[in-house]
This record gives C-alpha cells, sequence and structure tokens, in this order.
C-alpha cells in the first residue's frame, strides 16, 4: 500500500476515533451520575445497567440526553410507569420500584433542562437543596415516590422552570414563599403531601400558571385574593385541606377557569354569585365545607357543568330555578343541606336521582315525593 493510500484509509479513520472522543460526555458528567446511580437501587428492571464506567453517557446511557453541541447532559428521565419497553418486563399491569436517595451530585449537571425521577415508590430522603441552583432547569418531576424533608427554600431562582410536580410523596413543612416568582412556571403540582401553612399570599404573581394542584395536604388560611390576577388558570384543586375563610368573589372572573375543587374543607360564607356564575367552569365541587345562604340563582344557556356538587353544606332556600336554564349539568349533588321547596321540573332534573336531594330539610317533587 502506498503513502497516499495509506493516508486516505488512516486519517479518516484518527478523526473518527478523535471525534468520538470529543463528542463523548465529560468525565465530570459521567462520574455525578454513577454516583446518583450508587444511591438508587433498581432491582428488576436493569434501569442502570447501561451506565457503566468508560462508555459515553450521551449515547447509550438508559434515561440521558444530551445537547448534541456541547455534549454535556440536559436531560434524566427516569420514570417507574410509562410506555418505556423496559417497563414491559414487568408486564403491562406492573410498574417500577426503587429505593435509595437522590444524590447531590446531580446539581453538578449545570446544564440540565430536565429532572424527571418519577414514580418509584421508594425513593427517599429529601430533595437536594442545591436543585434550586440549576439554572436552566424547566422541568422538576419527582412524582411518586417517598421523598421527605421540606421543598427546597430557594425554589424560586428557578426562572426558566415551567413544570413542579413533587405530588404523591411525605414532604413537610410550608410552600416556600420563593415559590411565586417562578415567573415561568405553568405546572404546579404538589398535591398528597403532608404540607402545612399558608398559601403564599403572592401567589397570584404566578401569572403563567395554567394548573395548580395542592390537593391533600394539611394547608390553613384562606385563598388569597390574589389568585383572581391568574388569567391562564384553568385547573385550580385545593380539596382536602383545612382552608378556611370565605371564597374570593375573584376567582368569578377568571376566564379560562375550568376546574375548581375546594371540597373537603372548612370554607364558611355564602357562595359569590360571580364563582357560580363563572360560564367556563364545567367542575365545580364545593362539598363538605361550613357554606351558607341560598345557592345563587344565576345560571343560564352558557353554563354547562359536568360536575356541581354542593353537597354536605348549610346552604338553604330553594333550589335554582335558572338551573333549568343551563345547557347541560351532568352530575349533580345538592344533597345533605337545608334546602327546602319544589324541585324545578324539566333539564337536569329528569334525569336526577333521589340521591341528588337527600337529607334536606323539606325539598320535594320529582325525583323525591311529590309536594
Amino acid at each position: 500500500m502506498g503513502v497516499f493510500s495509506f493516508a486516505a484509509v488512516a486519517l479518516p479513520l484518527l478523526l473518527a476515533i478523535f471525534s468520538g472522543a470529543v463528542n463523548a460526555c465529560s468525565p465530570s458528567e459521567r462520574e455525578a451520575l454513577l454516583t446518583l446511580s450508587s444511591s438508587l437501587k433498581e432491582p428488576y428492571l436493569g434501569i442502570f445497567d447501561s451506565w457503566q464506567q468508560g462508555t459515553d453517557c450521551c449515547s447509550s446511557w438508559y434515561g440521558i440526553s444530551c445537547d448534541p453541541t456541547t455534549h454535556q447532559v440536559t436531560d434524566v428521565s427516569l420514570r417507574g410507569e410509562s410506555e418505556d419497553p423496559i417497563l414491559q418486563k414487568l408486564g403491562h399491569s406492573k410498574s417500577g420500584y426503587m429505593t435509595g436517595w437522590i444524590n447531590p451530585s446531580i446539581c453538578q449537571l449545570d446544564k440540565l433542562n430536565t429532572l424527571i425521577i418519577a414514580d418509584w415508590k421508594g425513593i427517599a430522603g429529601e430533595i437536594p437543596p442545591c436543585v434550586a441552583e440549576l439554572p436552566n432547569l424547566r422541568v422538576l418531576d419527582l412524582i411518586g415516590n417517598s421523598l421527605t424533608g421540606k421543598i427546597p427554600e430557594q425554589i424560586g431562582n428557578l426562572q426558566k422552570l415551567t413544570v413542579l410536580n413533587l405530588a404523591d410523596n411525605k414532604l413537610t413543612g410550608e410552600i416556600p414563599s420563593s415559590i411565586v416568582q417562578l415567573s415561568s412556571l405553568k405546572h404546579l403540582d404538589l398535591s398528597n403531601n403532608l404540607l402545612a401553612g399558608e398559601i403564599p399570599a403572592n401567589f397570584g404573581n404566578l401569572k403563567m400558571l395554567s394548573r395548580a394542584l395542592l390537593s391533600r395536604n394539611q394547608l390553613t388560611g384562606t385563598i388569597p385574593t390574589s389568585i383572581g390576577n391568574m388569567y391562564r388558570l384553568a385547573d385550580l384543586d385545593l380539596a382536602m385541606n383545612k382552608l378556611s375563610g370565605q371564597i374570593p368573589a375573584q376567582l368569578g372572573k377568571m376566564k379560562v377557569l375550568a376546574t375548581l375543587n375546594l371540597d373537603n374543607n372548612m370554607f364558611s360564607g355564602a357562595i359569590p354569585p360571580a364563582v357560580m356564575g363563572n360560564s367556563g367552569v364545567g367542575i365545580l365541587n364545593f362539598s363538605r365545607n361550613s357554606l351558607e345562604g341560598n345557592i345563587p340563582d344565576v345560571f343560564g344557556p352558557k353554563s354547562y357543568y359536568m360536575v356541581l356538587d354542593l353537597s354536605f353544606n348549610n346552604l338553604k332556600g330553594p333550589v335554582p330555578k335558572s338551573l333549568s336554564s343551563a345547557k347541560y349539568v351532568g352530575h349533580l349533588d345538592l344533597s345533605h343541606n337545608h334546602l327546602c321547596g319544589e324541585i324545578p321540573v324539566g333539564t337536569p332534573f329528569d334525569h336526577l336521582e333521589a340521591s341528588s336531594f337527600d337529607g334536606n330539610d323539606c325539598l320535594c317533587g320529582n325525583p323525591l315525593k311529590t309536594c
């Protein structure tokens, strides 16, 4: 083989080898990920089998993605319940199980956009406070584990964060006041934890938020009136807490609000007519509170309720006749109040059962006894 032909073969080979070395993830990021995996134990699926010393974490490691130009780690995505084929090893009805804790080494990945370690059930320990120092983080999803301790106090530093999902854990303490600084946040789910204290007064500063899910905690105090400023909010779920005071009338001005769950709290006072008359709300559950007064007679052709549940309160007076003019009412529950008078006739009352009206003072008419 001549010199020219040898060079023609060798040079591309050397370039390929050199390029492969350059394109590999950095040793420091590889070590950070290996330290993370050493803190987690996943006995069934072999999630970490591909995480091996001396291999490229950008090209071959399960759940890891990198920037194609800089080759820095941008995504760590480990879900215990997903469509991923690796989970099919357990069969369609099973989900993954992992124990251990989230090692602070994760914070060495300073270009991280997405951190998902979700639905593994057995991962315990605290959320590393240094997670709040990852300036590029857009998604933080740690749902469905057994995490304890507090939400990092400086969580508000994550100015690019759009999704914060810490639901279904055992987190304690208060919602950090800095959370209202998350100006890009669109989805907030802190439900089913042990969080206490009040909802931050400036919660309404989260102008981009579309879903605020805070149910099944131990939150106290009132609903901040600033929530009325959240013009993009579509779902507000504060159910199963210890919230009290009156329901803010400002909720009636929220044009895109579609789901409003305030059930199983200690709210009192009258239902604001503006809230009941918000034609965008399709699911409204105020059951199991201490609401008083009459049900506002403010329904009309734009009212469309898949669920309207006012049961187990102290409401009095008649069933509003304007409900007959609603475009649609699916599930209606007015039971266990102090309502009185004749149940209106026609739609939607002609398809409802007696259970929708049970336990009131003196209601009559179909589907109850005749007046």
